[in-house]
């Protein structure tokens, strides 16, 4: 696969998808602050999610499945219902909020979930240098 066929959303669909990305990301700010944790916490851990880029060293599947997994929705919110739940200690519901909002930065700046086939191929199109060789194809008017 290469950047010119790596699947992606386009147009309008793209938009709404990091519009929605920045209401989760102010969403889960909000609720960061109504839990009363303290925002140098914030600070130290909002990129810990980035970490995650390290499985790459390994091969762009594995940095692949390993991003997905710390930049999907699904971890945070689980993470944020155990913990109002009480399955595991309330105190993990800031960590929850940290991470969510990190997610929704990423996506709101267009970094979507990878595909396998490198690193810049992305469910909300190219990135990096991959973004450069797609360009062209995508400043034509949409239909």
């Amino acid at each position: 696969m290469n950047p010119h066929t790596a699947p992606s959303v386009t147009g309008s669909i793209r938009l709404w998808l990091r519009a929605e990305a920045l209401l989760i990301f102010i969403a889960a700010i909000a609720f960061y602050a109504h839990s009363g944790a303290g925002w140098g916490r914030f600070a130290a851990l909002f990129l810990v999610p980035d970490l995650s880029l390290l499985a790459y060293l390994v091969g762009p599947r594995a940095g692949a499945m390993t991003y997905n997994l710390a930049h999907s929705s699904v971890g945070p919110l689980a993470l944020a219902a155990a913990a109002q739940l009480g399955v595991i200690p309330a105190g993990a519901l800031p960590l929850a909020c940290i991470w969510l909002a990190h997610v929704g930065f990423d996506r709101t700046l267009g970094y979507g979930l990878k595909y396998p086939t490198a690193f810049g191929h992305t469910h909300l199109g190219a990135i990096g240098k991959d973004a450069l060789a797609v360009r062209p194809a995508t400043l034509q008017p949409a239909t």
